[in-house]
């Protein structure tokens, strides 16, 4: 999935003269305030769909992978994975497809990321509005990040896709996210245990955690509770980023860098379904 660093000098070549159109601001000569730089669009026809957030396209007669911007698929394996797949293939059936820059242009992958247009749908405020995936603004989004909020709050209101209470499959109740300290004072890499999701089980039963996961917006980051940790009525434990001895009150996800984006992040409680049985915003 790497795209080689010859492929890149042969689409820079390709497109630049076009890129360029959007690079730089005009000034409107009745007015001494620069006007903003027009988005960096080109167009492009599908090669094929690789999952929910990203796929294959030829332009000006390379083709390049492109990771769709601002929003998370689930993993291959995840719950609506396939889903969000099917999804994608069918919004992009409709070509020539609009590919629209940001902030940043390429990912250490090699892949274009963009947001993805036909016409003026935007196709990732669409699969966020079906709640085929998580919004999260990273690879740095700034543009349309607020329509692709907007729709994710619209997925969320509907209980859409993810955010169906069972969506996966039968769902466990009784658990809730209490807080996501994500900024601990200095530096985060200093202090991973000062990172913390505070999680109640706010049922009249025990509950086995056995099988449940915390994640965050990213495709790489999981918790999974260890075998038979049990959360008694009303009692509360800590998922703390860094290293340390599990006790009934705190656990240690023993990562080397820190978890939670300090610039907003959201933690999700999955039940072993893989549901989303709570969620609280950081």
């Amino acid at each position: 999935r790497r795209a080689a660093a010859a492929g890149r000098r042969r689409w820079s070549a390709a497109v630049a003269s076009v890129l360029a159109l959007g690079a730089c601001a005009t000034t409107d000569p009745a007015s001494p305030t620069p006007t903003p730089a027009a988005p960096q669009r080109v167009e492009a026809t599908l090669v094929r769909v690789v999952d929910g957030d990203s796929l294959w396209v030829d332009v000006a007669g390379e083709h390049r992978e492109v990771r769709l911007i601002g929003i998370n698929a689930p993993e291959r394996g995840e719950c609506l994975a396939d889903e969000a797949a099917t999804a994608l293939a069918a919004l992009v059936a409709t070509t020539p497809l609009i590919l629209e820059a940001d902030v940043e242009p390429v990912d250490r992958f090699g892949r274009l990321l963009r947001y993805v247009l036909t016409g003026d749908r935007l196709i990732n405020a669409e699969l966020a509005r079906q709640g085929l995936v998580l919004v999260r603004e990273y690879p740095p989004t700034l543009a349309r990040q607020d329509e692709l909020e907007e729709a994710q709050a619209v997925a969320r209101a509907e209980e859409a896709g993810l955010w169906a209470p069972e969506a996966c499959g039968p769902a466990t109740p009784g658990m809730e996210i209490l807080e996501l300290r994500a900024d601990p004072p200095g530096r985060d890499e200093a202090d991973l245990n000062g990172e913390w999701v505070a999680i109640a089980n706010v049922s009249t039963e025990s509950v086995d955690l056995s099988g449940w996961t915390l994640r965050d917006t990213s495709s790489i980051h999981r918790f999974a509770f260890p075998d038979g940790f049990r959360l008694a009525p009303g009692a509360e434990v800590a998922v703390h980023s860094g290293c340390g001895e599990d006790r009934p009150e705190a656990l240690y996800w023993c990562a080397s860098n820190p978890i939670w984006d300090n610039d907003g992040d959201t933690a999700f409680l999955l039940d072993p379904a893989g549901n989303i049985a709570a969620s609280h915003d950081g």
